[in-house]
């Protein structure tokens, strides 16, 4: 589903991670103008921009503030980030707020500022969504071995709320395989960044098929 063309203030969330359309991203706030942010976008039901850290920490250090060191007013984050709906939410405890996020679509930022209480914005132009791109006969064993490990997960009793791949499931679909490939597989952010920016859904699935034979997973 497409959102609105465009954000002039998007609220955005940087984090030690990548976030892909259709990824599954729980998250545990604690700090204040997180729990700001994400109530306000669950009360009006807005999603706000996960942007992946290049440097810097994803808590704000207080004695770093004052002191100008690498807090997140010195974080730099790449330009390319995606879209996070809140799915659920609970307030567990005073000060803390538990939320399940979906990845939606990608944008691209600029002009990021900084406001006074810590929170990062940004005016985000949203990109396409990736085409819908069957998957062609010679990478059918890639869509294969994800459905397999979804089998081993539910048989080893993960429910379905701590599956780390959430329903609707896309296995015949180029981009949707690669994603969540590129959400399970450990590598470098640098690298999973470079994936999810490709406009081309499945030259990003032969870039899976390929790592995922130089891990040593039988496709």
């Amino acid at each position: 589903m497409t959102e609105d063309p465009s954000f002039d203030a998007l609220p955005l969330f940087p984090l030690e991670l990548v976030l892909f359309p259709g990824g599954f991203l729980p998250l545990r706030i604690f700090e204040v103008r997180y729990l700001n942010m994400v109530s306000k976008c669950a009360k009006a039901g807005t999603p706000f921009g996960v942007v992946t850290l290049a440097r810097g920490s994803e808590v704000r250090l207080a004695a770093s503030d004052a002191a100008g060191g690498d807090s997140s007013g010195q974080a730099v984050f790449h330009p390319v980030g995606t879209l996070a709906r809140i799915t659920h939410l609970s307030r567990p405890q005073p000060g803390l707020i538990m939320i399940s996020c979906t990845g939606t679509q990608r944008f691209e930022l600029a002009q990021p500022e900084l406001l006074k209480h810590g929170l990062w914005v940004g005016k985000a132009r949203l990109l396409p969504d990736d085409q819908s791109v069957p998957i062609p006969e010679d990478l059918l064993p890639v869509a294969s071995a994800l459905a397999r490990v979804l089998d081993t997960l539910k048989a080893q009793g993960v429910t379905p709320e701590q599956m780390p791949i959430q329903p609707p499931y896309g296995l015949h679909d180029c981009a949707w395989v690669a994603n969540r490939w590129c959400d399970l597989l450990p590598m470098a952010l640098a690298q999973k960044q470079r994936l999810m920016t490709l406009d081309n859904p499945l030259l990003r699935l032969e870039l899976v098929s390929d790592l995922l034979e130089r891990n040593g997973i039988a496709t």
